[in-house]
C-alpha cells in the first residue's frame, strides 16, 4: 500500500508533470468535490515562475470545464431537483439566479457556493455558452488575483508577463 501511494505521489509531483496536474485538479476541484486547486496553482508557479501564465490558463481552463459539467449535471437533475426544492430561500434563490440569467455565472468562482451554482445554471437551463463564458472569465480573473497575491505575499522569483 504505501509503495503505492509514493507512486501516486510520484506521478503528480509537480515538478515532472505542473500543468496537466494544475488542470486535473482545477478540473476535478470545479465539480461539487471539495478540493481546492488554488495551491497547485500557487506550488507550481512558486517552483517555476515562468509558467506563470500557462499555469493561470490551464487553471482557468480545467476549472471552466469542471463547471460546464457541473452545468451538465444540473440540466440532468432538474427533475429530480424538482420535486424536492420549494422552501422559501430555495424560490428567492432561483428568483435571482433567473433575473441575473447567464451573469450570475461570473460567481462560479465563489467557494462553497460556486461549484453549485454552476449546476444551478444548468438545473434551469440557463443558456450554456453565455453560461461557460462568464465562468471563464470569473475564474481566470481568482487565479491571477490569488495567485498573484501569492506571490507576492511568498515572495521570490517574480513571474514575468511576458
Amino acid at each position: 500500500m504505501e509503495a503505492w501511494i509514493q507512486h501516486l505521489l510520484t506521478v503528480l509531483a509537480l515538478p515532472e508533470y505542473g500543468l496537466s496536474t494544475v488542470f486535473v485538479i482545477s478540473f476535478i476541484s470545479a465539480t461539487l468535490l471539495p478540493l481546492g486547486s488554488e495551491p497547485a496553482v500557487f506550488g507550481l508557479v512558486k517552483l517555476n515562475p515562468e509558467l506563470f501564465w500557462p499555469a493561470v490558463l490551464v487553471a482557468t481552463a480545467g476549472n471552466t470545464l469542471g463547471g460546464a459539467v457541473s452545468w451538465w449535471m444540473g440540466w440532468g437533475a432538474h427533475e429530480a431537483v424538482e420535486k424536492y426544492c420549494h422552501s422559501v430561500t430555495h424560490v428567492k434563490a432561483l428568483e435571482w439566479l433567473e433575473k441575473l440569467g447567464p451573469k450570475a455565472c461570473l460567481l462560479a468562482w465563489l467557494p462553497a457556493v460556486g461549484d453549485p451554482l454552476c449546476a444551478v445554471a444548468g438545473w434551469l437551463k440557463l443558456p450554456f455558452w453565455p453560461c461557460l463564458g462568464y465562468m471563464a472569465i470569473g475564474k481566470l480573473a481568482r487565479y491571477v488575483v490569488m495567485t498573484s497575491s501569492l506571490i507576492w505575499v511568498f515572495p521570490g522569483r517574480l513571474p514575468t508577463l511576458g
